[in-house]
């Protein structure tokens, strides 16, 4: 059972403030002492950066789409455990979810999964009394969702905030916090939403830090507190790493190192100075070119036996020593394609270990990554394909199977991810694909080339845990 005081972060629509007030109250919290678990709804690998900065844990994803329902509390018990509280980042507008499915991958599902209050920020600036209307219709549209109060954001003056709360008198959710118009914090964005914390980490800390100073300032904290501690007892027992790759199955058995509970979420354990020695070395593409990447994917490399060492293609010239595996998560390589391409030594040593017929996981930027070139800058040259940027933006969940046996997958597999970028590739021939896509239309996806698997699709480990046990297994030779 989960005892933990928590919240949901949601609002009306996208750019209403969701990210500036959940990040602050999580920055305030934490500052008072309290262990603060970050959470955002949905796919998005941005958000849970600036999580992880204002709370010193790592950020999580809680996904109904890809993960399952079925997951969302088990996975918000692992990564909340020993808080004492836990703050959810909702995605787009409350009641928003995967197109076409319902309530499927919505704040209000999570919500509703986690028996969470919810806070909805309203973006104030052009309306008075009206405001009203939209938190009741909110509040009454689906009753199972607890709408526990407001927070006006973007209100203009004292005037203005008098009138936002007379009308608010009469719906009987109860104002909870005011920022004001001229006090926003502003976070640059570019054409996949905002910039990570890696790129651009003095600046994201003085960012959190205004956003915890605005929220300090405008929102009543106790009474957000209270609200977050009046959600009741959850029946759900915590996601394990360890236990979800000992019984997903495989091939052959797990150590006995990798049985346990494996180490608190907060802990170093995807560092080499944090991890013990007892498996194949992953090495796990990170900096700031590469910042996609889910928690768990790690922990579910380590629980199935793997060493797993990061390193930073932007600087580091070799693999980590010992290298058996490669993980190539997403990120920006178009906006570091010269620096990339200019760490020859690098490009070299990741073409030679796929040569081998290492394991090589690749999604999205890694996919990039592994081709010839990107924008014509030379890259590994381990893929017959040419990438460039492109004005369209692909975005949506995916429904997948897989159409050639790989370090990942075995035919057949079916899988849920989520795809986002703004690139296009042109693809030489040879190389089997990756996936058979079967929403929203039906194509073919990605490259299997030996032990090479290079994709769009972003998936979430938590959903197919067997593929980090198989991914290992085959690490191991």
């Amino acid at each position: 059972m989960v005892n933990v005081p928590r919240l949901v972060i949601a609002a009306p629509s996208s750019g209403s403030g969701k990210t500036t007030v959940a990040t602050g109250l999580m920055a305030a919290f934490a500052g008072r002492g309290l262990a603060v678990s970050g959470h955002k709804v949905g796919p998005d690998y941005i958000d849970p950066g600036y999580h992880a900065l204002a709370t010193g844990r790592p950020g999580r994803n809680l996904d109904a789409y890809m993960c399952g329902p079925e997951l969302i509390a088990p996975l918000f018990a692992h990564g909340a455990r020993g808080c004492g509280l836990a703050v959810v980042e909702g995605v787009m507008g409350l009641y928003d979810g995967a197109a076409g499915q319902g309530e499927l991958a919505s704040t209000a599902q999570v919500a509703k999964l986690l028996r969470a209050p919810v806070v909805l920020v309203v973006d104030a600036s052009s309306q008075s009394r009206s405001v009203a209307a939209l938190v009741h219709g909110f509040a009454s549209w689906d009753t199972q969702v607890r709408i526990g109060g407001v927070i006006l954001n973007k209100v203009g003056s004292d005037r203005h905030e008098a009138l936002l709360r007379e009308a608010l008198d009469e719906s009987g959710v109860p104002v909870l916090g005011v920022l004001r118009r001229a006090a926003q914090v502003a976070v640059p964005s570019r054409h996949l939403g905002l910039v990570p914390v890696a790129e651009r980490r003095g600046d994201a800390v003085a960012g959190v830090a205004a956003m915890r100073a605005q929220v300090v300032a405008g929102c009543d904290l106790e009474g957000l507190l209270a609200l977050a501690r009046s959600a009741p007892e959850l029946g759900a027992g915590a996601w394990s790493a360890a236990e979800a790759v000992e019984t997903c199955g495989g091939s052959l058995p797990l150590p006995a190192a990798s049985r346990d509970r494996g180490p608190a979420p907060d802990s170093a354990a995807s560092t080499p100075e944090g991890l013990k020695k007892r498996g194949p070395v992953v090495a796990l593409a990170s900096g700031a070119a590469f910042t996609f990447s889910y928690a768990e994917h790690g922990e579910l490399l380590a629980a199935a036996g793997a060493t797993v060492v990061p390193f930073d293609p932007l600087g580091d010239e070799a693999l980590p020593e010992g290298t058996r595996g490669l993980v190539i998560g997403g990120g920006f390589p178009e906006v570091y394609g010269h620096e990339l391409s200019a760490n020859e030594p690098l490009r070299k040593a990741v073409a030679e270990l796929a040569a081998s017929g290492a394991p090589v996981a690749a999604e999205c930027a890694g996919l990039l990554y592994l081709s010839r070139s990107l924008d014509g800058l030379p890259m590994c040259g381990v893929l017959d394909a040419e990438a460039r940027m492109s004005e369209r933006l692909t975005l949506g969940y995916r429904d997948a199977v897989a159409l050639s046996d790989s370090v990942l997958a075995a035919t057949g597999t079916r899988m849920r991810g989520h795809e986002f970028h703004r690139t296009v590739l042109e693809p030489g021939a040879g190389d089997a694909p990756a996936w058979g896509m079967h929403q929203p239309e039906r194509r073919v996806e990605g490259f299997v080339q030996q032990g090479v698997h290079a994709s769009y699709l972003h998936t979430h480990g938590a959903s197919a845990p067997g593929a980090a046990r198989r991914f290992v297994e085959r690490c191991k030779g």
